[in-house]
């Protein structure tokens, strides 16, 4: 089993784009979605985009991530979860 994290595309150059991953910006291969465009949502496994969701979906999944890393790392993370 594949863990997906989600992230807003920021940017796309060639078959690569900058992405925000809860704060953090950077660049993952877009060769599996090349209907990516920006402003889109993604699911990221081993630093590729596997697949373009829908905005609920992606921040739904944002929030279940922020409560695991809370769970596991309390404040310690929190600060890098503000997007």
């Amino acid at each position: 089993m594949c863990l997906g994290v989600p992230a807003k595309v920021i940017e796309i150059e060639g078959q690569r784009a900058l992405v925000d991953v809860m704060g953090s910006r950077m660049y993952v291969g877009t060769v599996f979605v090349p209907e990516v465009r920006i402003d889109d949502y993604v699911l990221l496994h081993a630093g590729q985009a596997m697949t373009v969701v829908d905005e609920e979906f992606a921040k739904e999944s944002i929030e279940e991530w922020r409560n695991v890393l809370d769970d596991k790392h309390g404040p310690f993370f929190r600060s890098g979860l503000n997007s």
